[in-house]
């Protein structure tokens, strides 16, 4: 698919290669597709790394650790004798908000996943002005899922623990609220191409 991407934008390029080649002259239409194009490499990038972050976020057992134990929102790795061993979650925990935080977070890599094949079909599918809007949609629904998964997180999980000062949130927690604000700042970046391109 990324392959895909590059030959469409190697495609679209092309003219505007051959006229800077030509001359030294760079006319208005070459510069403005020239940009559109940096642009939506960016864009792209940027979904990528979103999707990449949301991933890792999810499926890494880094949510919480303590020096004996590393929990994640899927199982919980103890330390016994020197030796890392996964269990189920403890029945403390509650269970419902525990399969929330479950659900939109995996809801979250579905969305930015679909966002992103919106994203490559609308740029051959979809007239200029309706360009992007569902891209933003998806962007902007993945951006509220990992929000929530995080919030639920941050509010219900290991309130004792963080008030003895026994454990600290891990790099996944931390990557979850990255990805939510980068796919909140691609789903603005695409409403605002899709009012740019109208």
């Amino acid at each position: 698919m990324i392959y895909l991407v590059c030959f469409y934008l190697i495609i679209l390029l092309f003219p505007t290669l051959k006229a800077i080649s030509d001359g030294p002259r760079l006319n208005q239409a070459h510069f403005s597709a020239v940009t559109m194009l940096v642009l939506l490499g960016g864009i792209f990038v940027l979904h990528i790394t979103t999707i990449i972050i949301l991933l890792v976020a999810t499926i890494d057992n880094a949510w919480w650790f303590t020096n004996d134990m590393s929990t994640d929102i899927w199982g919980r790795w103890v330390k016994l004798n020197n030796v890392w061993n996964y269990t189920d979650m403890p029945s403390s925990y509650p269970q419902d908000y525990l399969q929330a935080v479950q659900a939109t977070s995996v809801l979250s890599c579905i969305f930015s996943i679909l966002g992103l094949f919106v994203f490559v079909a609308q740029l051959f599918t979809l007239a200029k002005g309706q360009r992007f809007t569902f891209s933003g949609i998806f962007q902007f629904i993945a951006c509220l899922c990992i929000m929530i998964a995080a919030s639920i997180y941050t509010d219900i999980f290991h309130e004792t623990e963080k008030e003895q000062g026994k454990g600290w949130y891990g790099h996944s927690y931390i990557l979850a609220w990255i990805a939510f604000v980068f796919s909140f700042i691609s789903s603005i970046i695409y409403f605002v191409l899709r009012k740019k391109t109208a």
